[in-house]
């Protein structure tokens, strides 16, 4: 079965102030989630420009400094797994979002959200399904979210051994779920998430 293409996405404001946001690691059972926000720069444009999980590690890595050189303005931003565990993921997300936006050195006149769902704020935006592979300043904000977040999780890697979060990234595959069983949930694993909250209910 194919995948259906959504059109192209036009946008209701046309000047050059306008911020994309998208946040990274929704699904993780570790780790921040983490967003960013980007206005481009139309006099510098950025090719290759895309919803970053659809780039290899290395494209992502070079348009990580480019976006952050280019840019008019970028900012990155995250809700802590204790903001995750408390508020729950989709409100977390919202918040990091609403952190990066808001941390703009550059305040947007319009802001894109990729998803379907906007944070509480007073910005005039728009929503975007999909937004990282239809906008491009979503993709560049979704590439800088991923790469900020993948390299914290290589660092947690080296703080946490034994989970191997600097390959799956703090996501819930079978090797990630086999260390979680014989080590427990660390002290970066998300406790309202089913699989931990598990683990630890098992080990009390």
């Amino acid at each position: 079965m194919s995948k259906v293409e959504l059109p192209p996405y036009v946008c209701p404001y046309e000047g050059n102030l306008l911020a994309g946001v998208d946040e990274v690691g929704r699904g993780p059972l570790a780790g921040d989630v983490v967003a960013a926000a980007v206005i481009l720069d139309p006099a510098r444009p950025i090719e290759g420009l895309a919803d970053s999980k659809k780039l290899t590690e290395k494209k992502r890595e070079r348009l990580f400094d480019e976006i952050r050189e280019r840019a008019l303005s970028f900012a990155i931003a995250r809700a802590t797994v204790e903001e995750i565990d408390r508020l729950n993921i989709l409100q977390a997300s919202l918040l990091a979002m609403r952190r990066a936006v808001e941390q703009l050195s550059v305040q947007p006149e319009f802001v894109l959200v990729d998803g379907n769902r906007k944070p509480d704020w007073s910005y005039a935006c728009d929503t975007v399904v999909k937004g990282d592979g239809r906008v491009a300043a979503i993709g560049a904000a979704s590439i800088l979210a991923k790469v900020t977040r993948d390299r914290e999780m290589v660092e947690l890697d080296t703080r946490y051994p034994g989970y191997g979060l600097a390959g799956h990234k703090g996501y819930p595959t079978k090797a990630h779920m086999a260390a979680l069983e014989r080590l427990g949930p660390s002290p970066i694993h998300r406790q309202s998430f089913a699989p931990v909250k598990q683990l630890s209910m098992d080990l009390v």
